[in-house]
């Protein structure tokens, strides 16, 4: 018999806000986390344009040697852990107790490894990268610090997945609890917000250069879309067996209804159409609902041209003439990249305990290829009881969850 699986904690760090009310708050009321950067600028950056994610300050819960160990998307995703493990009500005794997992997408950290190469460069000595280098430039940094801090005793994992990252972590989390294999796993995405992370990206000309109007910058299936905007900060959700859930009392939050997934096979950066339709069919498959079940897509949409029309048409593919109310929440918080799968699972939920679906912001007309899908274009007060998320990334690598209000 497979296992329900819950979730029972959310935490975020987002350019929407620091705390789940206020991004609840910045999701309704249609606001924009995207700035200009001077400095992007000045350094030689095409697009000057990124979402504005507020420093974390850990001074009041870490000292200074473990803050060493952390680059800037653990820091982001320690602030988020505790939030969730504060709302699922995991404190360190339980915790100390019991076996609790972690698995947590990340797919970069590029300042903390050019940091320390550099010094190795200007110096001409290794020992100048410092005790700590190693722990901040390694991919699985974030698990590493955070199974370390909050003493996470069962599986340890880093999916590193590109831009599917977040999502690819609740879905491993939901296949191991459902089996049995773990009770209870803290799983989420992290993403640096620093300049350096995403150099290449401006280099390759994916960003929209609209910089006299940066909150008009991210346009997700609109005609006039040029480009993505690059966002970061970290989300973390606790996951775990409905039964476990119960039987420590904890506030179940939604259910997770089926993860599909799927490769595209085909170029490292363009992407198809068969292959995210694939990963929608195994999460319908794998869920036992069908497509008029789902009242919300959180679609992946990154405001490209080739990417945003080609996952319209595979909404289309799969969802037929029922017309299901598509919107993505990169036109206020830029592409989230690393940490996407996990923040928009996260935004979603606050929409559906909320009654509203956030508007597509900055969809003023469709295209040949997105008029075939339901876009809404502005905030709409509404009641739906299951969702669905999509997140594609580099490498044809697709994610689906789909995540409902739980029935007992």
């Amino acid at each position: 018999m497979k296992r329900r699986v819950v979730i029972t904690g959310m935490g975020i760090w987002s350019c929407l806000g620091t705390s789940l009310e206020a991004v609840r708050d910045a999701l309704y009321q249609g606001r924009s986390g995207i700035i200009f950067s001077p400095e992007r600028k000045k350094a030689g950056f095409r697009s000057a344009l990124c979402a504005d994610v507020p420093k974390a300050d850990l001074k009041p819960y870490l000292d200074r040697n473990t803050r060493q160990l952390m680059p800037e998307e653990a820091q982001y995703a320690y602030m988020a852990t505790r939030q969730a493990l504060s709302q699922a009500r995991l404190d360190q005794d339980y915790i100390d107790c019991h076996e609790v997992g972690l698995i947590y997408g990340n797919d970069s950290v590029a300042e903390a490894t050019m940091t320390a190469l550099d010094r190795f460069r200007q110096t001409g000595s290794t020992a100048a990268c410092g005790g700590g280098a190693i722990f901040k430039s390694m991919n699985s940094t974030v698990t590493m610090n955070l199974a370390c801090l909050f003493h996470l005793r069962g599986i340890n994992l880093t999916a590193s997945a590109a831009c599917a990252s977040g999502s690819q972590s609740i879905g491993l989390a939901w296949m191991l609890i459902r089996n049995g294999l773990q009770d209870c796993i803290v799983c989420g995405g992290a993403q640096e917000a620093n300049m350096y992370s995403v150099a290449a990206f401006d280099g390759l000309m994916a960003f929209s250069t609209r910089e006299d109007a940066p909150q008009r910058a991210s346009r997700p299936f609109d005609r006039d879309r040029d480009g993505l905007v690059p966002g970061g900060g970290a989300a973390t959700l606790v996951v775990e067996s409905y039964e476990h859930a119960v039987r420590r009392g904890a506030p179940i939050l939604a259910e997770i209804i089926g993860w599909g997934f799927s490769g595209n096979g085909d170029h490292i950066s363009t992407p198809n159409i068969s292959g995210p339709a694939r990963s929608l069919e195994l999460c319908f498959l794998n869920s036992g609902v069908s497509p008029h079940d789902i009242g919300y897509v959180n679609a992946h949409a990154t405001s490209t041209r080739a990417g945003d029309g080609r996952e319209a048409e595979a909404i289309h593919q799969v969802f037929g003439s029922y017309l299901v109310p598509v919107t993505s929440t990169k036109g206020q918080t830029g592409h989230e990249m690393w940490m996407a799968g996990a923040s928009e699972a996260i935004y979603s939920i606050l929409m559906m305990q909320n009654d509203f679906i956030a508007g597509s912001l900055n969809f003023d007309h469709p295209d040949e290829h997105t008029a075939c899908v339901n876009v809404i274009p502005e905030t709409t007060d509404t009641h739906f009881d299951m969702f669905l998320s999509n997140s594609f990334g580099f490498g044809g690598t697709n994610s689906t969850l789909i995540i409902g209000k739980v029935k007992k």
